[in-house]
Parts: structure tokens; sequence; C-alpha cells
């Protein structure tokens, strides 16, 4: 059996924790940043964890994390 590719664009957007969860940077945070009030831009600057029913399609594309 030949060794699995990892999804190089998964790769760069998920990074596993030591627990075995996945952590992911939020969306709507990169433009588009004028009409949105500072806490919502203040509370999209950090990480937090892929939802549940997206973890196997998450492990199914990181096969060694």
């Amino acid at each position: 059996m030949p060794k699995l590719k990892s999804n190089r664009g998964a790769a760069k957007r998920f990074k596993a924790t030591a627990s075995g969860q996945y952590k992911r940077s939020c969306s709507h945070a990169r433009h588009i940043l004028t009409k949105k009030s500072p806490k919502r831009k203040r509370q999209l600057r950090g990480t937090t964890l892929v939802a549940k029913a997206d973890v196997q399609l998450v492990r199914r594309l990181l096969p060694y994390d």
C-alpha cells in the first residue's frame, strides 16, 4: 500500500491539537472590514475548533496528523 498524500490546502488551514481535535481560523476576517463592527472583527481574530460534523472530513484530508 503506498503512502497517502495530505491535501495541501487542508494542511495549511487545519492543525491538530494534542487531544486529537482540529484548530481552524475564523472566516470573514480578510476583506470588506469597514462595515464590520470592531467587536466582530476582534472576535474573529483567534482560532476555534472544527465542528464535530466536519472532523471526519478533515481527518480524511490529513491522514498523518
